[in-house]
């Protein structure tokens, strides 16, 4: 059936509506790849992250104590000089490299006038917008295996000691979340590149939204919390009543859930991301590690809060661009 009658909707689609997701996939990885502002987007990251990841490494050259999870500090400890850790780096420019990779996806094939023939061509709506959306995710996935290979790679040569097999279940771990996270922001920008026809526009909201939620959206959550907070506490479950309420406000933002999750996997000591009552840490052994399998445990809500986003985003700007009427 020609795509002509999936726009009058009179007539019951045939065939799979993912005929043709595999050339559309080959053709956006290849675009993204082989651009220019796919380059100036990885010199950026590796230029941003290399600034912590070096100044770490300095620092622990000169540990003495035993460290078992050493390569794993890499990625969390924030040197004195900088301030800021690479997973906190990386906080900033996955956001800003998804969002780069897909805030014109749409609206730049409408401004071409290209949108009415390729659907002209045996191909649905539905393998156009999930071979973008896959093309740029799995764009952001070269980047980010190649910036983790150069800070290991980087870290074997300056350290002298290979990581554990354990640090690198960790590692590949830590990507699983980190694609997951850039997944969220693709979605967001493909989002408003369906709903807006300036890419200009497209690329403001994005952006806008990401700044919400990493600067604005704790303060306000902080706010909302401090409204329902009594005078006086009566009770410790009143006080952890009050402590739910913020950490679950403050996890609508897919920045809190990333930043958790990266916590608890690459920082074996992390035993919980919530509030805690002194009773319920009974028995604990201070500074104890979690094994991997706990760990993944302790993080699993953060995660499926991540994938859970990037589909319901997705799904948001699937319906609106079937429901959007193309002309030549």
């Amino acid at each position: 059936m020609p795509p002509s009658a999936e726009r009058t909707g009179a007539v019951r689609r045939a065939g799979s509506p993912f005929t043709g997701l595999g050339p559309v996939f080959m053709k956006e990885l290849s675009d993204h790849l082989s651009s220019m502002r796919m380059m100036v987007l990885t010199l950026f990251v590796i230029v941003f992250g290399a600034l912590p990841v070096g100044f770490a490494l300095n620092d622990l050259r000169n540990v003495v104590v035993s460290d078992p999870y050493l390569f794993l500090r890499i990625f969390t400890v924030a040197p004195e000089r900088v301030g800021l850790a690479f997973i906190d780096a990386l906080n900033f420019v996955i956001p800003l490299m998804a969002i780069g990779l897909g805030f014109d996806s749409i609206n730049s094939e409408f401004n071409r006038r290209t949108l009415s023939r390729v659907l002209s061509q045996p191909l649905y709506r539905d393998a156009l917008l999930l071979g973008k959306f896959l093309g740029g995710l799995t764009t952001l996935a070269v980047a980010l295996v190649a910036l983790w290979l150069i800070v290991l790679g980087a870290g074997l040569l300056l350290l002298g000691l290979p990581p554990r097999g354990v640090e690198v279940a960790r590692g590949l771990g830590f990507l699983v979340v980190a694609i997951a996270y850039g997944g969220v922001w693709l979605a967001v920008a493909m989002l408003f590149s369906v709903i807006f026809r300036s890419t200009a526009t497209s690329a403001l909201c994005s952006l806008g939204l990401w700044l919400f939620f990493l600067i604005l959206w704790p303060m306000i959550a902080s706010a909302i919390t401090g409204g329902f907070t009594p005078a006086q506490f009566t009770s410790l479950d009143q006080m952890a009543a009050v402590a739910e309420l913020g950490q679950g406000l403050e996890r609508l933002s897919p920045n809190t859930l990333f930043r958790e999750a990266v916590i608890g996997l690459l920082n074996p000591e992390t035993r919980s991301l919530g509030f805690m009552l002194p009773m319920q840490m009974r028995g604990a052994i201070p500074g104890a590690p979690l094994p991997l399998d706990q760990s993944l445990i302790l993080i699993w809500p953060q995660l499926t809060g991540l994938i859970a986003g990037m589909i319901v985003v997705f799904a948001v700007a699937y319906i609106v661009f079937q429901r959007e009427e193309v002309r030549a």
